[in-house]
């Protein structure tokens, strides 16, 4: 078996040894006979892997009790309407920090339930920087105050969230969920897509703290209502298993190697690699994002011409790089390095990126 470094946004990849255990016990796990994607999510067997995946997600993230956890379907762009529809409610106004093309949705979305501030838009200067905490002035009495941490097309992150008071902040982290330890008394909700940094697409990562849950509408149809998954334990309806499972799988391969610690550190590591070249290369390589809004999961940079770009990308995939085409929506290169891309991946595409610039510089 030959493995690629798959460096693409979304579906992403994996840590081997998950996939390797999935693959061992796909089609008769743990010697019931069946594969656990084909159980009943009623049954004993299942019930213990969604619980102990709730239970390991709590434990890497340092999750206080005061928190709930929640496995839901529809990815984070249903969130994104979920959210005003459950706590932006007749009156209200809710305030939305506009960094990048995620953050642009969700506040779309919002504007179709009700009424929104655009606190701060870096629209101006392309999308290239996270406010500074100064020029943020929330309205004080806002439903919820909305930001997007790190913006997978862009390659921006906030380094440090905002404190907004009294008002509940709430952060899309699709792209960066599980990279670093959080602060939890600045947050009432934060949510994510699995299929970043977690997991195979199919599963949604909410975490919600309960006095915040319970302000949620409830004259809202059933999908919708936050309580009723929190009362159920995520089981209201069939929950997406497979990536249940699989995020289980990650979080045990995450306890292997050392927790939130050693995922840092690598994290860490593998951004330098990168940036070291981008920022070495005396303008071969251009990253547009202000050096203090660099993302640690998803890093872009763009060279001379698009013919340059274009060549760059076909000879990294044929030697086992890729994924590095940027979002349609920008164009250039990205390179996404989520917990699942060993050091050395991100060693090679570095040392890609030299021998490339060496030989077409």
């Amino acid at each position: 078996m030959s493995r690629i470094y798959n460096f693409a946004a979304g579906p992403s990849i994996l840590p081997l040894p998950a996939l390797e255990e999935a693959a061992k016990k796909m089609v008769d796990y743990e010697g019931t006979g069946m594969s656990l994607v084909e159980m009943s999510h009623r049954g004993k067997v299942y019930d213990k892997v969604h619980k102990e995946t709730v239970a390991m997600a709590k434990e890497i993230l340092s999750i206080p009790d005061d928190f709930t956890v929640l496995l839901l379907q529809g990815g984070a762009t249903l969130q994104f309407g979920m959210i005003p529809m459950a706590f932006l409610k007749s009156g209200m106004t809710a305030d939305y920090v506009i960094t990048g093309s995620w953050a642009k949705k969700a506040l779309d979305d919002a504007k179709i339930i009700g009424k929104v501030n655009v606190v701060w838009d870096g629209k101006a200067d392309n999308y290239i920087k996270i406010p500074a905490l100064s020029e943020l002035k929330f309205s004080g009495n806002a439903a919820y105050v909305h930001i997007c941490s790190n913006e997978t097309i862009g390659g921006i992150q906030w380094q440090e969230f905002p404190d907004t008071g009294n008002v509940p902040l709430i952060a899309d982290m699709s792209s960066e969920i599980m990279s670093r330890t959080l602060p939890w008394d600045k947050f009432s909700m934060i949510y994510a897509g699995a299929q970043k940094n977690l997991a195979p697409a199919g599963m949604t990562f909410v975490v919600i703290r309960k006095s915040f849950l319970e302000k949620a509408r409830k004259d809202l149809p059933v999908y919708l209502r936050y309580d009723v998954h929190a009362g159920d334990d995520s089981l209201y309806n069939t929950p997406p298993t497979f990536s249940i499972w699989m995020a289980n799988l990650n979080f045990k391969w995450i306890n292997s190697i050392g927790g939130m610690k050693e995922i840092e550190k690598r994290r860490d590591e593998k951004a330098k690699f990168v940036y070291d070249i981008i920022d070495g290369s005396k303008g071969y390589y251009r990253c547009p994002v202000d050096v203090n809004c660099r993302s640690k999961m998803n890093i872009v940079w763009r060279l001379k011409t698009e013919d340059l770009e274009n060549s760059f990308i076909s000879q990294a995939e044929k030697a086992g790089l890729s994924g590095l085409k940027g979002h349609r929506s920008v164009g250039g290169c990205r390179a996404s390095i989520y917990n699942a891309m060993p050091v050395e991946g991100a060693k090679a595409l570095a040392d890609f990126m030299n021998d490339f610039m060496k030989k077409n510089g």
